[in-house]
């Protein structure tokens, strides 16, 4: 049985960009120190792999200052839900048809 690849994101290729929009799926929004202890990543990792998601426009960021400390928040967006939404579906599809 012959799989078409065309349905799944290339940009949800990485592991990590998978588990950074299953967590912002999930909940409205989320801080670049929260992404990094809950996903166990370095500063340049998790910043490179937001980069991806942002130059895709599936994360939107906002910046903010809580008292003098910067915060930087990400959340998913319209496309970004969509663009997951169909990925997951891909998948299980090919679930599906291994069975």
């Amino acid at each position: 049985m012959r799989i078409s690849l065309e349905q799944f994101d290339k940009a949800f290729e990485n592991r990590v960009r998978l588990q950074i929009m299953s967590v912002l799926a999930v909940n409205s929004a989320y801080d670049f120190n929260a992404l990094k202890d809950l996903l166990q990543l370095t500063d340049g990792n998790l910043a490179s792999h937001l980069k991806a998601l942002e130059k895709e426009q599936y994360i939107s960021i906002t910046k903010s200052f809580i008292g003098r400390k910067p915060n930087t928040q990400y959340a998913i967006t319209q496309k970004g839900k969509d663009a997951f939404k169909k990925h997951l579906q891909a998948l299980e599809n090919l679930i599906k048809q291994q069975k």
